[in-house]
C-alpha cells in the first residue's frame, strides 16, 4: 500500500511502514498508607524488558487489536500487565507527538482508579508514589502529570473519590481521600457539611469502632453516577 503526505504543497510517496501504530496505556491511581500520615497517591509501573528504554519503568499498556474497542483494550492490557481490574475507567487523552517514540506511535491513554490494598498479580510491576516518580520511558512522566491534574480537578465536582474507597466508609476516611488527592488538609467541620448536603451519601446503621469514639459508616448513593462523562457515556461500561 502507498499513500501521499502533503508537505509544503508537494505530494511525497510513503509506504505502509510509515503509518502510526496505536497503543493503549493507563494511568491507574490508588492510595497507600504509612502510619498516621496522609495516604499517598500511588500508581503501578511496569519495568520494560526490551528496547526502546529497556530497564526503565513505564505505564502499563499494549497494542490495540483490530477486533476490540478502546475501553476493552484498556481493560485487557491492564489485566495482562498488572492483574488489576479498575473501579473506575475513563479515557484521558491521545498522545501523538512525532518524537515521543523511535517509531511512530499514538497512545490512547486512560486513567483509572482501584481501591486500597489491591495486590499486583504480575511480576515486573511495582507501586510508585505519584509525587516522586523516577524518569519514565517515552513521555510517560508528562502523561502522569496530566492525569493527576485531571484527577484533582474532577474530585472537586464529582463523587470520583468513591473509586478509591470500600463500599462502606467513615467521613474521616472520605476526607482523607480528598486530602491525599488535593495535597492539603481540609477543615473537618466544613467538609462534613459539604458532603452531607451533597445528596450523594447514605448513612448506614453501622459504626467503625477502635481507639476513638465510634464513627458512623456511610455508603454512596449508587443512583448518582461517579462522574458525568457526557452523552457518549451511555454506550460505555459502568464501573463501580
Amino acid at each position: 500500500m502507498t499513500r501521499t503526505i502533503a508537505r509544503t504543497g508537494q505530494a511525497t510517496p510513503a509506504t505502509a511502514d510509515d503509518d502510526a501504530r496505536v497503543a493503549v496505556s493507563t494511568v491507574i491511581f490508588s492510595l497507600r498508607r504509612a502510619g498516621d500520615d496522609l495516604p499517598a497517591v500511588v500508581l503501578p509501573l511496569v519495568r520494560r524488558t526490551r528496547d526502546p528504554f529497556e530497564g526503565q519503568w513505564a505505564l502499563p499498556g499494549g497494542w490495540l487489536n483490530t477486533s476490540e474497542g478502546l475501553d476493552a483494550a484498556a481493560s485487557r492490557t491492564l489485566a495482562e500487565t498488572t492483574g488489576l481490574a479498575p473501579s473506575y475507567l475513563e479515557q484521558l487523552y491521545a498522545f501523538g507527538d512525532v518524537d515521543r517514540s523511535p517509531t511512530r506511535v499514538v497512545s490512547i491513554v486512560y486513567w483509572a482508579l482501584v481501591r486500597e490494598d489491591v495486590p499486583l498479580a504480575q511480576e515486573n510491576v511495582a507501586w510508585f508514589d505519584a509525587a516522586t516518580l523516577p524518569p519514565l520511558a517515552f513521555d510517560h512522566n508528562d502523561i502522569v502529570e496530566y492525569a493527576l491534574w485531571r484527577l484533582r480537578n474532577k474530585v472537586g465536582y464529582s463523587r470520583i473519590a468513591h473509586g478509591l474507597l470500600p463500599d462502606a466508609f467513615t467521613l474521616a476516611e472520605l476526607r482523607e481521600v480528598y486530602e491525599a488527592i488535593l495535597g492539603r488538609r481540609l477543615d473537618p467541620a466544613n467538609f462534613r457539611r459539604q458532603v452531607e448536603s451533597s445528596g450523594t451519601l447514605i448513612p448506614t446503621d453501622d459504626f467503625r469502632t477502635g481507639s476513638h469514639r465510634p464513627a458512623r459508616l456511610y455508603r454512596y448513593n449508587r443512583d448518582v453516577e461517579l462522574a458525568d462523562r457526557g452523552p457518549l457515556d451511555i454506550h460505555r461500561p459502568a464501573f463501580h
